[in-house]
């Protein structure tokens, strides 16, 4: 699929830029973006949910895989203008 379409449809792929701007003030700003793996979120998707849930991870951490905000809802992230 092209990145135009992923633009254009505003779809989040594993790696890409997100801003958060959730429910949590102290977290909000620029993440990457990864589906979240824990088990509430995966036993979600196994029940027919399709409101897919992201963990984020701070992109200028010395430890890349620390993640910093879990179970984020799609709609609490934006695609960042910086994946263009």
């Amino acid at each position: 699929m092209s990145d135009t379409l992923f633009r254009t449809l505003d779809l989040i792929e594993p790696g890409d830029l997100v801003l958060y701007h959730g429910s949590i003030p102290e977290h909000h700003g620029l993440y990457l973006a990864q589906p979240c793996d824990c088990f509430y979120c995966g036993r979600a998707d196994h029940l027919g949910s399709d409101d897919t849930r992201y963990r984020l991870t701070d992109p200028f951490a010395e430890d890349p895989d620390a993640c910093t905000v879990h179970h984020v809802r799609r709609r609490s992230i934006t695609r960042s203008a910086a994946n263009a």
